[in-house]
């Protein structure tokens, strides 16, 4: 649940990219008093950053693609704005992103999935990968299903997820209109295991993003999402 905020100290969002997820965030921020939108970029694909107004916020989201979103953190980090990062891909270039973060000052959570329910789950995964890793008896594979709109694949969470467990690899399906499942099954010939993760709708998703920009409005570094969520 996000912490209320008073009038006086919302936290003043620029959204950069405004496809289902922008839509969503855009959504809960007019029905909140903790949050206020004071930017849209990119309602077409073809426009521009506007620098001006981003340069309003106190944090600034980036639902967009893998193709700009380097630019776009050093965009936004050049005008000293911190960052929630939910576009995914990009993995690779994590420590091109590091740079721009120390060289500009600014704060940036990142995850490739921003619901907090996905978050519980990873710690979930987390312990039972540690348990089960002693008993060699199960097997463990994977099951990701996303809509059929989803560039990638296999998706970030289900790439986060395989790198806690040694040997998993995912089945990755792109049908229909599923906005998210994540499935993992530890198997033996006595039994199994099976641990799963539903996404009803983006709302969760968009949330989660909310809940981030009001942890990293005033920090600075890099942050991964999953650290808010250390027992």
């Amino acid at each position: 649940m996000l912490n209320k905020i008073s009038k006086t100290n919302r936290v003043k969002i620029a959204l950069i990219g405004y496809g289902k997820m922008g839509q969503e965030i855009d959504a809960l921020c007019r029905d909140s008093r903790d949050f206020e939108i004071v930017s849209i970029n990119y309602k077409n694909i073809n426009d521009k950053l506007d620098l001006k107004s981003i340069a309003k916020a106190d944090v600034a989201i980036d639902f967009t693609s893998k193709d700009v979103v380097l630019k776009n953190i050093e965009e936004v980090a050049k005008l000293g704005v911190n960052l929630v990062v939910g576009t995914t891909g990009w993995s690779g270039d994590l420590e091109i992103v590091r740079k721009i973060i120390k060289k500009y000052k600014i704060g940036l959570v990142y995850s490739p999935n921003f619901s907090v329910g996905v978050n519980i789950f990873f710690k979930i995964i987390d312990f039972s990968a540690k348990l089960l890793s002693r008993f060699p008896d199960y097997d463990v594979y994977g099951l990701e299903i996303h809509h059929k709109t989803k560039l990638d694949s296999p998706s970030g969470t289900a790439l986060k997820i395989a790198d806690k467990i040694k040997g998993l690899n995912f089945t990755s399906v792109r049908a229909g209109r599923n906005p998210g499942f994540h499935e993992v099954v530890f198997d033996s010939n006595a039994d199994g295991i099976t641990l799963s993760h539903q996404a009803y709708n983006r709302v969760g998703f968009a949330k989660g993003a909310l809940v981030a920009a009001e942890f990293i409005k005033n920090k600075k570094g890099i942050h991964a999402f999953e650290d808010l969520f250390k027992i």
